[in-house]
C-alpha cells in the first residue's frame, strides 16, 4: 500500500517550515537512512532522512513551499510491486481517515496528546509494515503484531523492529516540554491591540509590510515567555583590560604561524565558563519544579545573523584552551549564519554570552534565555579617566558587562560571587590558561 511522507518536526520549536529543496525525483528508489529533502526549521536548513525504502511515486509539495504544517503529506512513497496506480486506487481507501491530521493538529492544545504514538494500521487483519522492516522481524523472529509502528498511519518501519526490545513509549519525554508551553499560552493575557488595529494607524503613511518568518515567530514568543516568566535582576561590573589586552597581542603572536587569532570574547568565554567552576551553585538551570545544577560549563554564545540570532552552545568550554575555544566558536558562527547548525549545537546549556562591544554599545541588560540560569551582556572596551590603588588619576580601557539573573535559579549573593569570579578571571588572564 502506498505510504505519505509527512513532513517532520526536526527541531522541538518547529510547527511548520519550509521545503527548500527536493533530493529525489518522482521515480527514484530510496533505502531508509536516504537524504531526500532539504527542510527550513525555525532555526536551521536541515537534511531529512527516508525512514522507509521504497519508489517516490509522487512529489505532493513543490521545493520552495513555504509554511507546511508538520505532518502533512508531501510525498508518496511506494513498495516494491506497486505503481503510480495504486496511488489513486488507494485514496478512497484512506479517505475515511483524512480526519486523522486535524486530530494530530490538535493534539498539542491538549499537552501529552501529541507524545502518544500510533497504533498500527490494520486492514483485514494484515498489519502495515515495510519489506525492510519485515525481513528484520523475521530474522530476530518478532511477531509485528506486538510491535507498534511509528511510520506514517502507526506503519512499522526498520526502527520500530531494530528497537523492539526497548520500552515503546520511547517519546514520552518530550510531554513535560510541551505543558509549559501550554500552561503560559493558556495564561498568557490577550493583546491589547490586535494588529489589524495597528495598521489602521498608519494606513494613511507609506510603510512595507515584513511577514514573519519561522526564526522570527519564534523568537517573539521566547522573549516575551522570558520577560513574562523570568524574574529578572540585574548586576552590573566594570572590568580594566589592559592586562588582558596586552596579554592577548603576545599570544596571538606566538600563535601567528599556526594560523589562529584570538578575540577578547574568546576570553570572556573562557571567563565564563571557569567562573562557572569556581562557583558551581551557579551553574544551574530553571526545570519549572526544580532547579538542575549542572557539571560541565556549557556556555551558549549569541551569534547575530540576517533576520535573527543563533546561541550556540561550547560544551564542557572550561576544559577547552583558548585557541581551541576560539576555533570552535568561529566555526559554530559560519555554520550559524548559513544556517546549518543542528538543534542539538544551539540547544541546551547554562550560561550565555550576548558582546555587543564591537558594535560600539557600552552597556546594555540581555534578556536571559530559557532555560539558562543567567547571560551577560558584554559592552565595548572603552579609554576612560581611572583612579588606581594609590589614589592617582590615569587611563585604562574599561569594559563594563551587566549579568541579567533568574531570581528562581540564582540569588543576589551568588550572582554577585559569579560577576566576582568572571571580573577576576579576566583581570588575570595567565591564570586562566591553568
Amino acid at each position: 500500500m502506498p505510504t505519505e511522507i509527512l513532513m517532520p518536526a526536526l527541531s522541538p520549536t518547529m510547527e511548520e517550515g519550509t521545503l527548500a529543496k527536493w533530493l529525489v525525483s518522482e521515480g527514484d528508489s530510496v533505502q531508509s537512512g536516504d537524504i531526500i529533502a532539504e527542510i527550513e526549521t525555525d532555526k536551521a536548513t536541515m537534511e531529512f532522512e527516508a525512514v522507509d525504502e521504497g519508489t517516490i511515486g509522487k512529489i505532493l509539495i513543490l521545493e520552495g513551499t513555504a509554511d507546511v504544517k508538520v505532518n502533512t503529506p508531501i510525498a508518496i512513497l511506494l513498495e516494491d510491486g506497486e505503481s503510480a496506480d495504486d496511488i489513486t486506487a488507494s485514496a478512497g481507501a484512506t479517505a475515511p481517515q483524512a480526519e486523522a491530521p486535524a486530530a494530530a493538529e490538535a493534539a498539542p492544545a491538549r499537552g501529552s496528546d501529541k507524545a502518544a504514538p500510533p497504533a498500527p494500521v490494520k486492514d483485514g487483519g494484515r498489519i502495515f509494515a515495510s519489506p525492510l522492516a519485515r525481513r528484520i522481524a523475521e530474522q530476530k523472529g518478532l511477531d509485528l503484531g506486538q510491535i507498534t509502528g511509528s511510520g506514517p498511519r502507526g506503519r512499522i518501519v526498520k526502527a520500530d523492529v531494530e528497537g523492539a526490545s526497548a520500552p515503546a513509549a520511547a517519546p514520552a519525554p518530550a510531554a513535560p516540554q510541551a505543558a509549559p508551553a501550554t500552561q503560559a499560552q493558556a495564561t498568557a493575557p490577550a493583546p491589547a491591540v490586535q494588529p489589524g488595529a495597528i495598521a489602521k494607524l498608519y494606513a494613511n503613511r507609506e510603510y512595507r509590510e515584513i511577514p514573519l518568518d519561522g526564526m522570527r515567530k519564534t523568537i517573539a514568543a521566547r522573549l516575551t515567555e522570558a520577560k513574562q516568566t523570568i524574574p529578572h535582576f540585574y548586576l552590573r561590573r566594570s572590568v580594566q583590560l589592559d592586562a588582558l589586552m596586552a596579554f592577548r597581542a603576545q599570544l596571538n603572536k606566538q600563535l601567528e604561524g599556526r594560523g589562529v587569532k584570538l578575540s577578547v570574547n574568546d576570553f570572556i568565554i573562557k571567563a565564563c565558563a571557569n567562573a562557572l567552576q569556581q562557583v558551581p551553585a551557579a551553574n544551574a538551570v530553571w526545570a519549572g519544579d526544580r532547579i538542575l545544577q549542572l557539571t560541565p560549563s556549557d556556555v551558549a554564545v549569541a551569534v547575530a545573523i540576517e533576520g535573527g540570532l543563533f546561541t550556540p552552545v561550547l560544551k564542557d568550554a572550561h576544559h577547552k584552551s583558548l585557541s581551541a575555544l576560539s576555533a570552535e566558536m568561529k566555526d559554530l558562527a559560519t555554520r550559524a549564519r548559513d544556517r546549518k547548525l543542528s538543534p542539538e549545537e544551539y540547544q541546551g546549556g547554562s550560561f550565555a554570552i550576548s558582546n555587543l562591544g564591537m558594535f560600539g554599545i557600552e552597556n546594555f541588560d540581555a534578556v536571559i534565555n530559557p532555560p539558562h540560569g543567567a547571560i551577560l551582556a558584554v559592552g565595548a572596551g572603552v579609554k576612560k579617566p581611572v583612579v588606581d590603588a594609590d589614589g592617582n588619576l590615569g587611563v585604562a580601557t574599561v569594559m563594563s558587562m551587566t549579568l541579567s539573573v533568574d531570581h528562581r535559579v540564582i540569588d543576589g549573593a551568588l550572582g554577585a560571587e559569579l560577576l566576582g569570579a568572571i571580573v577576576d578571571n579576566l583581570k588575570n588572564p595567565l591564570a586562566m590558561l591553568a
